[in-house]
């Protein structure tokens, strides 16, 4: 554009005929300059937009990051704490399941031993007719020792001794 408003500036003959020729080239150059420095313009603002998003992105990523990590040392030094207390709690349910099962066992044999059985209504009534038969042949054999009795108290109050 230097060049061009120097050499239309000039006083000379030899381009006269292009002078409105020139000053139309000059104000297209003027218009095509004023758009790249418009353009440029908003490239810069956009390129140094585009870098400070970048940037507090890149921040904020490392701030993820560095929470993300210390939230995974916390929760594998809480997960091997609970496997910790998983093992030992089972060790202790083992130990307890053992003592329980031992008290169980012992429980059945007291429970034979001390509690009382209700009998079936079969085994009462066998149990009372056997004891009915048996009284009855008491009775009998009573009866029969009586008669004897009775005989031979007859027989001293006679005067009879018999053998």
């Amino acid at each position: 554009m230097k060049v061009l408003n120097e050499y239309y500036a000039k006083e000379g003959k030899s381009h006269g005929a292009a002078d409105g020729a020139g000053s139309g080239i000059i104000g297209l150059l003027e218009v095509v300059e004023s758009d790249f420095s418009k353009g440029l313009a908003e490239m810069v603002a956009a390129e140094q937009t585009a870098v400070a998003e970048y940037n507090q992105l890149s921040k904020e990523n490392e701030i993820a990051k560095a929470t993300k990590d210390q939230d995974e040392n916390y929760k594998t030094k809480d997960f091997k704490g609970l496997d910790k207390a998983i093992a030992e709690t089972s060790n202790d349910r083992g130990t307890v399941q053992t003592e329980l099962d031992a008290v169980l066992d012992y429980y059945k044999g007291i429970k034979g031993r001390c509690i009382a059985k209700a009998e079936s209504y079969a085994e009462r009534t066998r149990r009372r007719e056997e004891e009915i038969a048996g009284l009855k042949e008491a009775l009998s054999i009573l009866d029969g020792e009586a008669v004897l009795i009775q005989q031979s108290v007859k027989r001293t109050l006679r005067g009879v001794k018999r053998p």
